[in-house]
């Protein structure tokens, strides 16, 4: 039985996509399966609560897939995860897969408001929560949301905390657990569950440049395609020791945090949080090789104050995502980190990192450009009518292949209003030069980039037009010299009456709004800036508060 959700038809390719093995037509779980039959005893995971091998997990995913079917979780429900990168994430999706389910990856710094709706998007049956996590108790939200999600029948709660629950609808981990190794599961039940690898595999929220964010939908074969061509990019191998900071609810952290390591049958270490001081300390007690996050964790990295203090040479990778690479962070690296190799990447939730660089790119084209595209994928730039552009001229940005997403959860209007033809339309800017090396210039789309995470410009302004107070509100992306940019709100108020930055982050708490979305520089103003038929001129609005507040923050 597939998920009830409908997806795009298989696109033209398929079948060349199969031929040239693309798609592999194979689930996450048979590359599992394959390593815990090489090398059962190997670590497959190292967390903040220490080492797992694969033959551990593989116990573990069959314990946990059998306490799913204990709790009557059928092939093509729906299981959310809210987990921070613990090797339990990695478990919870396996065992999803093994009964069928389809997976709902969810950031843990996403709160009451975004959770009530994904989580009823995509009509979870069970979800994966820590008891509390970066002093946040995840199993009151979940409490305050039971009448909000109707499909929702269990919270499986991982940790010993406090807010360790007793209510009905709420299980730990443990007793979960415990279920499954009772009740087992067999293979033959396992093999009547098993997805088809067209099937819909993972629901992965995007950012919501255009109001209310929407559910990416992968299958199998396409979300694993989108990994493929590391391994023969990279020099990966079953020996390789690979970091991932970024969520796993991100397809940053998934792909390259979840996926990669098991198709290798290598090793993942994984952060919580991230923690440049940290980070060192487990390059060199694992002898990390590769790493893959936002430019800013670069930047943290060559200014830790412990990096002279510990060997960190086997680190031989970083893949940054999200934002430009500036020269002084690369001059650093080479000076501080000879042995390392920086370079860039671009993808979207819809489409998987598209395009990567190499360590054999010449610096200048790691400094100016996102790399080039990976094999499975093609890019075209067009202009605002849908003609190419010459080389080297900037246009919209356009692609189409077998990392491509499968449409949009419930709105497959929505998915083809984005589509020109079999082209996709990622809503980025960019340009080509003669070697085939993609820099993007621009968004169409209005969205904040805030350390490599996406801020959804619409979707906050709606929570900001919310409060009574306001009368009009733009949220625009302010220049941040760590962060590439953060949240700069201007607004009009309605009074008269003193509106402070501390005002309006009491509102958006109370709202249930995830904090890395709030802004973090607020003005008010007497009107806003408008067009003469009315619209919000953003690009007066943002350069005004690029100039202040560049002034503050050199002052």
């Amino acid at each position: 039985m597939s998920s009830p959700f409908e997806m795009l038809p298989l696109p033209q390719g398929a079948a060349d996509f199969r031929a040239k093995g693309y798609w592999k037509n194979r689930l996450l779980l048979d590359y599992f399966d394959d390593a815990v039959a090489a090398d059962p005893d190997k670590i497959a995971s190292i967390d903040a609560a220490g080492p797992t091998t694969y033959r551990e997990m593989a116990a573990e995913v069959e314990a946990i897939a059998a306490g799913l079917i204990s709790l009557g979780v059928e092939a093509g429900d729906t299981v959310s995860i809210q987990l921070p990168n613990r090797h339990e994430w990695i478990v919870a999706h396996l065992a999803a897969e093994r009964v069928g389910a389809v997976t709902n990856a969810l950031i843990p710094i996403y709160r009451d408001r975004e959770i009530e709706y994904m989580a009823s998007k995509a009509r979870a049956k069970v979800i994966f929560i820590p008891d509390t996590f970066r002093n946040f108790d995840y199993v009151a939200m979940i409490g305050r949301l039971r009448g909000s999600l109707p499909q929702l029948r269990h919270a499986v709660v991982l940790g010993t905390g406090p807010a360790a629950p007793a209510a009905d609808g709420f299980l730990s981990w443990a007793d979960l657990a415990e279920r499954g190794r009772a009740r087992g599961l067999t293979a033959a039940e396992a093999a009547g569950r098993r997805p088809d690898p067209d099937d819909l595999a993972l629901v992965m929220f995007t950012s919501g440049t255009t109001g209310r964010p929407k559910g990416a939908m992968h299958s199998h074969n396409t979300v694993l395609s989108g990994a493929l061509p590391w391994p023969d990019r990279l020099g990966m191998d079953s020996t390789s020791v690979i970091h991932m900071a970024s969520t796993f609810g991100h397809l940053t952290g998934y792909l390259f945090g979840v996926a990669l390591p098991i198709m290798l049958g290598a090793t993942g270490v994984f952060q919580e949080v991230w923690q440049p001081a940290e980070f060192v300390e487990l390059v060199e007690e694992h002898g990390i090789q590769h790493t893959s996050g936002a430019t800013p964790f670069l930047q943290d990295i060559l200014t830790a104050p412990n990096l002279a203090d510990h060997d960190v040479s086997s680190l031989a990778r970083f893949c940054c995502m999200g934002a430009p690479i500036p020269r002084a962070v690369v001059h650093a690296a080479k000076e501080k980190l000879p042995g390392l190799n920086v370079f860039g990447g671009w993808g979207q939730t819809e489409c998987c990192l598209v395009t990567m660089g190499s360590p054999e790119d010449p610096v200048e084209k790691v400094l100016d450009s996102d790399g080039r595209v990976l094999p499975g994928m093609e890019l075209r730039l067009v202009d605002y009518a849908g003609e190419p552009v010459p080389t080297g001229t900037e246009g919209r940005i356009q692609i189409r292949g077998s990392f491509l997403f499968r449409g949009y959860l419930e709105q497959l209007d929505a998915t083809l209003s984005e589509f020109d033809g079999e082209w996709f339309d990622t809503g980025d800017l960019g340009t080509q030069d003669e070697d085939s090396y993609v820099r993007l210039a621009g968004r169409t789309k209005d969205i904040i980039m805030r350390g490599g995470e996406n801020v959804p410009v619409a979707y906050v302004e709606n929570v900001l037009y919310e409060h009574p107070r306001v009368a009009a509100v733009a949220l625009v992306a302010v220049p941040h010299p760590r962060l590439q940019e953060i949240g700069g709100a201007v607004v009009q108020l309605n009074d008269s009456d003193p509106f402070t930055l501390e005002d309006l982050r009491a509102f958006l708490e109370a709202k249930g709004l995830a904090k890395p979305y709030w802004p973090e520089i607020l003005k008010v103003v007497p009107e806003l800036p408008r067009t003469p038929s009315g619209k919000i001129q953003k690009y007066k609005i943002r350069q005004e508060l690029s100039e202040e507040f560049s002034q503050e923050a050199t002052a």
